[in-house]
């Protein structure tokens, strides 16, 4: 797989390391110690927020549709109608299955799909407020039939949570949402902490110590997966528009500066007139600071000989998000090539921010290559598939032979004798 790098960055930072993973670890048992207590120290100490609780009261996410300029509204329900009209349709992909099985007589076996009881949604608001993440995992929870769906997001500057992400939060139905983030906030879910109720299941992107928190409290509660810095691997020809790239680039770049933008095209002339123009823009835009830095450390302009050499990076790669800068037909046929990535933009009309806000997909997707075993979330992660079996006695004269000879093989008397004494 022959790649020229004109420009490339460290290698996709790792999210673990030790110092992170013991600060998690005290703030989970302060916050399993102290309860709510914890949270609003933390709130003071961590986001310089003075709480008398971290509970919100639904009169402040009604109100705070009034402190959003309209425009702003009506995007947030405008998105809001795409996620849920996505969600509401991957629902109805996952039946429930119950069939009577011709070999066995009267034998009855299938599944159906549960949804968790509580979830809890996580949405970001350390650089930039999210009300779009708000949309996703709350509008997503509730078309999978979730009964009591809680939303966080940290305290901003004045000390309490973005109208923009209230009024989402709103628009979305989320039934609690609390005023804390960090690693703190994903204990109280985990754990519960005063106001704050446990939850099943917790869903969402954060920061490193989001991430480790939700790493520290699998398995007593359920996690959609382990989100690392934002990553796009954009796959361009030379009819791609060199300021387009660059601006897609530029975008992934200002998330934070471990974010990671790579660029693979297969015309060493388009590939400098790309970084011609992302110079110009990173001069130029007011979040230039953070998108060169991430460019700096993690940024990568790479020339393929071929398309499959193209191909076959992005298949190593497995980015979250991966673009084809190419013509619309051409797009699709090369997206049939493409195994492991998170949400795929095909076309020269098709940037990641449209998936981002308004497409309908969801934007929480796996990062760091785990796309290789991951996707993004969906309706699925709020269920659990429930299998069942119904036995009338003839049934289980067919199957009970089979099974006590099973039973001998590995071992497991009682399990013989369970089926003896209903022959």
């Amino acid at each position: 797989m022959p790649l020229t790098t004109i420009k490339a960055g460290a290698a996709a930072p790792q999210s673990r390391d030790s110092e992170t993973a013991a600060a998690v670890g005290r703030i989970i048992a302060d916050v399993r110690t102290r309860g709510e207590a914890a949270l609003l120290d933390y709130a003071a100490r961590f986001d310089h927020a003075a709480l008398s609780t971290v509970r919100v009261e639904a009169r402040a996410l009604r109100d705070a549709a009034r402190r959003v300029d309209s425009a702003t509204l009506e995007a947030i329900r405008f998105a809001a109608g795409r996620i849920r009209a996505f969600a509401e349709r991957q629902r109805a992909c996952l039946h429930d299955l119950s069939y009577a099985d011709a070999e066995v007589p009267g034998l009855v076996v299938g599944h159906r799909f549960v949804p968790v009881d509580r979830a809890g949604c996580y949405v970001p608001g350390g650089r930039y407020p999210l009300p779009s993440s708000a949309l996703m995992t709350v509008l997503t929870a509730k078309a999978a039939g979730v009964a009591r769906v809680a939303a966080c997001s940290p305290p901003s500057a004045d000390g309490g949570i973005h109208p923009a992400v209230l009024a989402a939060l709103d628009i979305a139905g989320a039934d609690e949402v609390y005023c804390m983030g960090g690693a703190q906030a994903i204990a109280a879910f985990a754990y519960g902490a005063g106001a704050v109720r446990k939850v099943d299941l917790i869903v969402g992107p954060g920061n490193r110590f989001v991430t480790e928190a939700k790493r520290q409290v699998q398995g007593d509660v359920g996690i959609d997966g382990l989100a690392g810095p934002s990553e796009v691997l954009i796959i361009a020809d030379g009819g791609a528009d060199p300021r387009a790239v660059a601006a897609d680039l530029a975008a992934q770049a200002e998330h934070d500066p471990d974010a990671r933008a790579v660029l693979v095209a297969l015309d060493r002339p388009f590939i400098e007139a790309v970084s011609a123009a992302l110079e110009a823009l990173l001069e130029a835009l007011p979040t230039g600071k953070t998108a060169r830095a991430a460019w700096a450390a993690h940024g990568a302009l790479l020339l393929a000989d071929t398309l499959e050499d193209a191909i076959a990076f992005a298949n190593d790669m497995a980015p979250e998000h991966i673009e084809l800068q190419v013509a619309h037909d051409a797009a699709r046929r090369i997206a049939g090539g493409l195994r492991h990535y998170g949400s795929l933009f095909g076309g020269y009309a098709a940037p990641v921010p449209i998936g981002d806000f308004v497409s309908g997909t969801n934007h929480v997707l796996p990062t760091g290559g785990a796309a290789r075993f991951s996707g993004g979330l969906s309706v699925a992660a709020f269920l659990r598939p429930q299998f069942f079996q119904y036995l009338p006695p003839e049934a289980l004269r067919v199957l009970a032979p089979p099974a006590l000879t099973l039973a001998a093989a590995e071992g497991l008397a009682a399990h013989g004798e369970s089926l003896r004494a209903r022959l």
